[in-house]
């Protein structure tokens, strides 16, 4: 992948410094809930401006020459801030394969900030977005591959939303699917998307693939995906993110 005129080989330390972004982040926290055994399996960082500003607020600011630096810095700072809170719970962190050049030197600054914070690496989940349209699907494969040698949990986020669809199962080794809010939004009405989500857990599962539901909102969505077999669940039914918090769960 071609890198930006501007990016040198020492990128990764200056993108430690977050004033160079031209604007400041934080970050939210919203549980991702095993309901088997009734705990957090993890908590996923959603990124938010320094006074709570919506994440649409945020890439409004997000431009090609500050994106790669704004990856490493949301990076950053979701360790900082989670180790700051304190969770043996995975931590969950989405990231732009676009503005990953080169995986190797790219990842220099998140194992020095998981190495400053004392957050295990074996407790990362990285979640890319299938709904992001990829310049390279060589070079995402490339990252996954990588992020796997060093012991990160690879997601695959929005699936059944975007580009790829079923090649990126066929390519990518992920180790979770996380299936769009979209397909959950009434599944108890919908015949329809009960069959879709059917199918795609069943896919998953031959696949040695687990399966979180996000965007679940009522009890009855939550209890027909229960009863299709689904035990990781995410969504405003359990919690809503928190600002510089982990929330309280709701009662299910």
């Amino acid at each position: 992948m071609q890198k930006p005129a501007n990016f040198k080989e020492s990128a990764c330390q200056e993108c430690r410094k977050e004033i160079d972004l031209g604007f400041e982040i934080d970050m939210a926290f919203q549980p991702i809930v095993d309901t088997d055994s009734k705990s957090v399996f993890a908590y996923e960082a959603l990124v938010r401006g320094a006074n709570n500003e919506s994440a649409g607020w945020v890439f409004q600011h997000v431009n090609d020459k500050n994106r790669y630096r704004f990856d490493q810095a949301c990076r950053i700072k979701a360790i900082q801030q989670a180790a700051k809170l304190g969770t043996e719970q995975y931590l969950s962190i989405n990231f732009l394969p676009n503005a990953v050049y080169q995986p190797e030197l790219c990842i220099k600054a998140t194992l020095a900030a998981a190495k400053d914070y004392n957050f295990p690496l074996n407790k990362l989940i990285f979640e890319f977005t299938e709904s992001e349209q990829l310049i390279d699907h060589k070079h995402i494969l490339k990252i996954v591959q990588y992020y796997k040698k060093l012991g990160f949990t690879v997601a695959i986020d929005d699936f059944g939303a975007g580009y790829s669809g079923l090649n990126l199962l066929a390519d990518v080794e992920a180790d979770i699917v996380k299936l769009d809010m979209a397909l959950i939004r009434d599944i108890d009405k919908d015949k329809k998307r009960q069959v879709i989500v059917k199918s795609a857990l069943r896919l998953c599962n031959q696949l040695n693939i687990r399966v979180i539901v996000e965007g679940v909102e009522t009890q009855a969505e939550y209890l027909t995906l229960k009863e299709m077999g689904i035990n990781l669940f995410q969504g405003y039914y359990f919690a809503k993110p928190a600002f510089r918090a982990f929330p309280e769960l709701n009662s299910y």
